[in-house]
């Protein structure tokens, strides 16, 4: 199943400037959309996704979507990271 992210931004943010340095240092791949050049990414953001911020991280993977406002690296991550296998072994 892929996962789909979609990054809401808007010009002279500077927390979504480092929202986007984030995910391309991680390697994620994303979709941006600049609300202050387009009123239907706004309307999205707004309507779509209930956020009246930026940054706004959408993070789709099939059924389930979540929300993510403002700059979270720690939640990001969480959201973002690949689990740890589960025949992981660890040291004692």
């Amino acid at each position: 199943m892929t996962t789909r992210v979609i990054l809401f931004t808007q010009p002279g943010c500077l927390s979504c400037e480092l929202l986007r340095v984030y995910l391309e240092a991680t390697e994620i791949v994303f979709e941006e959309r600049d609300i202050g050049a387009d009123e239907g990414a706004r309307r999205d953001m707004a309507d779509r996704y209930h956020s009246d911020e930026t940054p706004t991280v959408v993070i789709v993977n099939g059924e389930a979507i979540e929300v993510v406002t403002g700059f979270d690296p720690v939640r990001l991550d969480q959201l973002l990271q690949p689990a740890s296998s589960s025949n992981a072994v660890t040291k004692a």
